[in-house]
């Protein structure tokens, strides 16, 4: 049996495991970013073996704490200290970093690796995750604790770099979070001066703690980032700020212990070489050979550290039996709310309407989300500073805030972005299912968030309206055109523009169900009219993508395609076609995601494939439509930038008329 090892030689044993785990990785690959976390490795050590709350063997836990590695290029930091700390992590997948296959992709990715909270490497965005995963640690704290009884109890921690702060999106999130006042968000600033092109000077020369301070949150310096006690010290503080979160500013070094490197921005994306490495380990005292060396000393002092979260889990579940003896119901929605289960009945809640009906889709939209929220009390949501716009309130509900823990209506302010990844943030700690709303020109500012929440396959629901020229007299600058189609190109996103009221329903109800991927829906600003075949088809039809709402019979002479307000119109236009005794089936598609996952036996039936006189209308970008109208058919389409005018103006000039429809159908063929 070999000897204990001291725990301050042990703690320097492990640190230097780990950045040797990541320099061996690193050159294994002949890709990747050893210097983060080379000189991160201390920090990180600390946190994680004095402050983290967590049991590798259950590493779901929901009482866990969460831990965001927002530098994610740094990311064999975060493999090195799962696989140190027991999780299901082998040195072989250390040793495939950055392959084919891997569970140790080259940026970390929700669900390919046990212990991952989310998926990192955009900088900024795991920042802005943290702040919703605290955000949604209050709020279930405040749903589900009792008077002796605390069954949500933990914190957020992260590490966040230069380029984090750089980012807006950091700004975005670190200003609600400091108006929100979440206490039990702590991240470690990897402050090494360096960046890619360079010393960070180049371009970021800001005062950060005083930038923080005026956020609100809590500032804590450490002046050297390989003082382990200093870190601890730094993080017992934070831990003790309850009103504030808390930004604990650690001086690092770059590539630390590199005699060549450290300091420098050679060693922040490439691997040192065999011959810097091998300088590097003796320059720390580490062995020449094997690779992936990891002493067993190593293990033994993480596996005593992770006791004290594994006995943590422990106590939680014994305190958990005692809160469902006291608080059974409780006990019962907490288990649902974090396994996602829907409540019985959930879909008789939404508006059923009738042929005739007469209100605008967001309207609709808005009638959907209070029906829901009375029955899915987990559902919160909020808007990018156009609740009345958006309709995206809930009557009774209260706005969440410092003195308001219990409330579930949150006022993002004008923060798209950070809005959008907030929102992935509270899906991920798991318990609540979110929705944001703005205007569906605004979509560019979030993208790079609702990419990330396809990528994880999170289900959110964006909530964007104003979807075309329809809106109005605001103009080309808040007219969407291209923005469909851009939603649209992003993988395992549904798309979802509903015609009117009853698609707007269904819509919702699609929405909800989907519990792998985000839903985006897009809505207008302007009254549509409930037909007879929507109010008739559309529970099963938008369902299944696109459907059949008039038939032109068996083999019809022609068919319009239509998603949106641009439906009616489609079946204005086959009024004025069937009168000239022209067999027209009128397609409804509002979402080409859903339609394309049907088998190919239904696209054909209603897309025949015999039948080439197709037409489009939409009132956006044509790109994408040839898939469906094929190279004989035609668009009704907007493939130009927008104009300030009413909306029935504008749809007139732009050609969005029955009879200018009809006329496409016409020229088809």
């Amino acid at each position: 049996m070999s000897q204990a090892v001291p725990p301050a030689e042990a703690d320097h044993l492990a640190v230097n495991a780990l950045r040797f785990l990541a320099v061996d990785a690193v050159q294994e690959a002949n890709s990747g970013h050893p210097g983060m976390p080379m000189g991160a490795a201390a920090m990180a050590f600390a946190l994680w073996s004095r402050h983290l709350k967590h049991d590798p063997e259950h590493p779901d836990w929901a009482d866990r704490d969460r831990f965001v590695l927002s530098a994610g290029h740094g990311s064999m930091l975060l493999y090195g200290l799962l696989h140190v700390f027991g999780y299901d992590l082998s040195l072989d997948d250390l040793r495939r970093f950055r392959q084919w296959g891997s569970r140790t992709p080259g940026h970390p990715e929700r669900g390919d690796t046990p212990g991952v909270e989310t998926t990192t490497g955009p900088l900024g965005q795991g920042f802005a995750n943290g702040v919703g995963m605290a955000l949604a640690e209050r709020m279930l704290a405040a749903r589900f604790n009792r008077p002796g009884h605390t069954v949500v109890d933990h914190h957020t921690y992260g590490i966040v770099s230069d380029g984090d702060l750089m980012e807006g999106i950091s700004h975005e999130a670190a200003s609600l979070a400091g108006h929100l006042g979440l206490g039990k968000l702590i991240y470690l600033y990897d402050d090494n001066g360096i960046s890619i092109d360079g010393p960070t000077s180049l371009a970021f020369s800001e005062d950060v703690a005083s930038r923080f301070t005026a956020y609100g949150w809590h500032v804590v310096r450490v002046g050297d980032g390989n003082d382990l006690d200093a870190v601890d010290e730094a993080l017992d503080e934070a831990r003790a700020e309850h009103a504030r979160p808390s930004l604990v500013l650690v001086r690092t070094h770059i590539g630390f212990g590199s005699p060549a490197k450290q300091d420098t921005s050679g060693v922040h994306g490439s691997p040192l070489g065999p011959d810097e490495v091998l300088a590097t380990k003796r320059n720390l005292g580490w062995p020449d050979s094997p690779a992936f060396h990891v002493p067993e000393a190593v293990y033994r002092h993480a596996s005593d550290c992770t006791g004290r979260g594994r006995a943590a889990r422990e106590n939680w579940s014994s305190a958990f039996r005692e809160y469902a003896g006291a608080h059974p119901e409780a006990a019962a929605e907490f288990d649902d709310w974090m396994s996602g289960t829907l409540p019985e009945g959930w879909e008789d809640a939404l508006p059923r309407y009738a042929a005739g009906d007469s209100l605008a889709t967001r309207k609709a939209s808005g009638k959907a989300i209070a029906a829901l929220a009375a029955r899915m009390e987990n559902l919160v949501g909020g808007s990018a500073d156009l609740t009345p716009s958006n309709n995206t309130d809930v009557p009774g509900r209260q706005a969440q805030g410092r003195e308001t823990p219990t409330g579930s209506y949150l006022h993002f302010g004008v923060r798209e972005l950070g809005m959008a990844a907030i929102c992935n943030g509270l899906v991920l700690h798991g318990g609540l299912r979110p929705y944001c709303g703005t205007f569906l020109v605004f979509s560019d500012y979030m993208r790079p968030a609702v990419r990330l929440s396809a990528l994880m396959g999170q289900p959110v629901v964006y909530v964007f309206t104003h979807d075309s020229i329809g809106l109005g007299e605001d103009g080309p600058t808040h007219q969407p055109v291209e923005h469909l189609a851009a939603l649209r190109s992003i993988p395992d996103l549904v798309v979802l523009r509903p015609a009117d009221a009853a698609e707007t329903s269904e819509s919702w109800r699609v929405a909800i169900s989907r519990t792998e991927g985000p839903t985006a829906l897009a809505l207008t600003r302007q009254n549509t009219v409930v037909s007879a075949e929507t109010a008739a088809r559309s529970g099963d039809g938008v369902r299944k993508g696109a459907y059949v709402l008039r038939d032109g019979g068996q083999r019809p002479d022609a068919i319009l395609l239509a998603t949106g307000s641009e439906v009616g119109l489609a079946l204005a236009a086959a009024d004025l076609l069937e009168g000239e005794g022209t067999a027209v089936r009128v397609v409804s598609m509002p979402s080409w995601e859903l339609f394309e996952a049907q088998p190919q036996s239904y696209r054909d039936q209603v897309l025949p494939p015999s039948v080439t006189r197709r037409v489009a209308v939409e009132a956006g970008v044509s790109q994408g439509w040839s898939r469906y109208v094929g190279l004989a058919g035609r668009t009704v389409t907007v493939d130009r930038f927008g104009a300030s005018a009413p909306d029935k103006v504008l749809f007139e000039r732009f050609g969005f008329t029955p009879e200018h429809v009809a006329d496409a159908v016409r020229r088809t063929g």
